[in-house]
């Protein structure tokens, strides 16, 4: 599998979040119109999309979200490809690339019908935290987020690390 960084405007980018929208139409059913006006790919910078082979398997992307985080949008991965690591895979790629340039969060938004979803982002270290806008209120949707740990100098005998607490990466 080989990830490709590019934007919103990559066509097999744009293919699999056809099919993303077309799937979530079918799960959402009502709710679908509310959520869709929130999932606009316009101005995504962001994009990565995984290919096995030629093909592409999945895909996602990184929103701005304040000063220091991004939210994470558009994950899917083709139902062919499901149960490979796909996600894991583009999702690892997204946090790589939030963490090269300079964010300390990722967020992310999905709903109470995508319980995969929620398996995958809980598998990889993401916490439930309290809607956030547009989401307040909305009691099919759950909010995650990942903070990224630094890794703090070893400290002198006896000594504690800079900035308090232990030494070492508090993700592990």
């Amino acid at each position: 599998m080989q990830p490709k960084k590019t934007q919103s405007e990559n066509p097999d980018f744009r293919s699999l979040v056809a099919r993303l929208d077309a799937e979530l139409a079918a799960r959402d059913g009502e709710d679908h119109a509310f959520y869709n006006q929130f999932n606009g790919v316009e101005a995504l910078g962001r994009v990565v999309v995984l290919y096995n082979g030629a093909v592409p398997a999945g895909c996602g992307a990184l929103k701005p979200f304040g000063e220091d985080a991004v939210e994470i949008k558009r994950m899917y991965t083709l139902p062919a490809h499901r149960g490979r690591g796909v996600a894991s895979r583009v999702l690892k790629e997204l946090e790589a690339w939030a963490r090269e340039d300079g964010f300390s969060r990722v967020v992310l938004e999905t709903g109470k019908r995508q319980p995969e979803a929620i398996a995958l982002y809980e598998k990889h270290g993401y916490l439930r935290i309290p809607n956030y806008p547009p989401y307040e209120g909305v009691d099919n949707s759950v909010c995650f987020e990942k903070r990224f740990g630094r890794l703090q100098p070893e400290a002198p005998e006896g000594r504690e690390a800079p900035g308090g607490g232990s030494s070492g990466n508090p993700e592990q």
